[in-house]
Parts: C-alpha cells; structure tokens; sequence
C-alpha cells in the first residue's frame, strides 16, 4: 500500500513573503473560526469595559426615537472616557464596546442580549404607558444612562390572512437514450452491414401544478378614539384569530390582505431521450430517432380571495383613507357605517 506524504506547501516568487490578500484572508478565517470576544479585543476590534476607565455613558435609537406595536428598534450606547474620546457599543453604534459588558432593564418593552428593542404586538399591552430602558455597567456601578421610547403609531401597519400558494407540479422524467447498433464489417472481401440504432424513449409529462389556497373571510371593526391627536382602534378577525391594531391617521395606515393563493408552477416535461447511432459496417447502420419531449405541466389556478367587511363607526369615516384592502379574486369588499364602541 502506496503512503501519502504531506509536503510544506510553497509560494512561489517573493520568496516567501506572503501576498498581503493571503494575510488578509487568514485574519478573516481566525476571526470566524474563533468569533470569541478575547480574540476580538486582542486584535483591537473590541475593548473590555472593565479595563477601560469611563467618565459617562449616554443611550439612543441610532434610527429613530419611538417604537411601533410588533416593531423592533435598536439602541446604541455612548461611553464617554476621561480624556473624551468616545466608544460605542457594536451593532447599531458599529462600535468597539460588548453588550455582554452591559445590564439592561426595561419595562413594558423587552431588550435581546444585541440591544434591540422589541413592543409587543398587541397594542393593549403597551396603550398609555411610556417604554423605559435603564442601562448600567456592572465594572462600574456608578454608571447609568436611562431612556424613555414614546410610542409611535404612524406605521404603515399590515394584516394578512391570504391564501397558501398551491404546491409545484413535479418536472417528468427523461427518456433513455437509444442503443447503438452494432458494427458490422467494412472489409470489401466480406463486407456486411452495420446494425441500426435503437429509438430514444420519449420524456413524460411534467405534473400540474396545485390550486392555490381559499382565504378565509375577514371581518374589521373601526372606531375612533377622539382627542388632541385621534387615534383608530382596528379589529382584524378571520379563521378564528384576531389582531388589535392602534394607527395614527397622520401617517400610519393599515392594510388587511386577503388574497387568493397563487397557483403551483407546472413541472418541466422530461426531455426526449437522444437515437441510439447506427453502427459501422458496408453500408452503416441508421440512427435510431430521438423521442418525443414530455408536456410542460399547468401551472395551478389562484385560490378564492376572502370577502371583506369592514363596520366602521361614523366618527371614523373621514379617516378610512388609511385603511388598504386586497382580496384578489374575491368579492368587493363591503363597507357599512353603524356604531362600533371602543375596541379596548
């Protein structure tokens, strides 16, 4: 049994200098083989807040202040050192300092283990409250940055029941390549004929694809809640679930789809299998045929769309512009004006 022995691999030309894009590449495959935070701050790209002397700490929402119902924002830290300078936390700050070097409290939202905050969906949960986030730094417990998140409601909020999209038609099968004949002989003393090639089979059809989903029937209460700045309250329902939304007319809006599904691509015919070549001889033998290309398959048809009705109540009825419907292969929607109390 032959041995295989491994030989130092060589660069050839510079000799032995290595390019700068191969140490390069080897700095990039250490930092995701290792990915560790002692690698990261040996090599500059993190630092320890424990080591590091801090003269204040400031907290922000790099995109934007406020937060939505069912939104997620991200907060980024400002750590102010003696001499001035400035680090910010990774993530959203694109900074040097680790949250893990950080605690975070909140309340009525929740904070991940990156600093990304999240509302809960249902607007209940947070309606009159103010979001507080508090953040320390265990090293230096003298250290604290608190931040309130208003609420925000000019979202462009969305609700979608639409159909599922039906399943793909399976591509058909190739056919088989034909024989080749055999060969006969071109001596001229005893010549004899090539045999002939045998015919490809032909490729079968490819499936049709599934109908798409039915949506189900959707039911939407509008209501308004009056004030300096009125607010619509919204109810949502179809097949036996229910979303509460809260939007600002001044530039939030909902937008309820109940689509059909989309119909299954048909699958590919199976391609004809290629003539088997006539074999050698006096006179050769002929080539078999080619088979027949198999059918692509239909593609499936849309599902039913869901019939919408939307009860709003007359006070709402200057702000139903916000409100977007989308039932696509169902009926008009229907809208009809009577009282619709408060949802909550």
């Amino acid at each position: 049994m032959s041995r295989l022995r491994s030989m130092p691999f060589q660069f050839s030309g510079n000799h032995g200098c290595k390019p700068a894009w191969i140490a390069c590449l080897g700095m990039a495959s250490l930092l995701a083989l290792s990915g560790c935070a002692a690698m990261q701050v040996k090599l500059g790209m993190k630092v320890y807040l424990a080591r590091t002397p801090i003269a204040s700490i400031e907290a922000s929402q790099p995109k934007g202040p406020g937060i939505a119902p069912g939104q997620k924002s991200p907060l980024a830290v400002a750590v102010t050192q003696p001499d001035g300078k400035v680090l910010q936390t990774e993530g959203a700050g694109h900074g040097k300092v680790m949250w893990q070097d950080l605690s975070v409290t909140a309340t009525v939202v929740s904070v991940n283990k990156k600093g990304v905050v999240t509302l809960p969906y249902d607007p209940r949960v947070s309606d009159g409250k103010l979001p507080h986030v508090i953040i320390t730094v265990p090293s230096h417990p003298e250290l604290r940055a608190e931040l309130d998140i208003p609420l925000r409601y000019d979202y462009n909020f969305s609700s979608n029941f639409s159909g599922s999209s039906g399943s793909s038609g399976l591509n058909g099968s190739d056919g088989t390549s034909g024989m080749s004949g055999s060969s006969g002989s071109m001596d001229p003393n005893n010549p004899s004929a090539g045999g002939n090639g045998t015919d490809g089979g032909n490729g079968s059809d490819g499936q049709d694809g599934g109908r798409g989903g039915d949506a189900p029937p959707v039911e939407i209460l509008v209501t308004l809640r009056p004030g300096n700045h009125p607010l619509l309250q919204a109810s949502v329902s179809a097949a036996g679930h229910r979303r509460l939304y809260l939007v600002d007319p001044q530039g939030g809006s909902l937008t309820v789809r109940a689509d059909g599904g989309s119909g299954g691509t048909g699958g590919k015919g199976g391609r004809g299998g290629r003539g088997g070549s006539g074999g050698t001889g006096t006179p050769s033998g002929s080539s078999g045929r080619d088979g027949l290309d198999g059918r692509d398959g239909m593609d499936g048809s849309q599902g039913r769309g869901g019939s919408i009705t939307v009860t709003y109540d007359p006070q709402a009825e200057p702000y139903l512009d916000v409100i977007h419907l989308s039932n696509r292969n169902g009926p008009p929607p229907v809208f009809q004006e009577e009282p619709v109390a408060p949802l909550w």
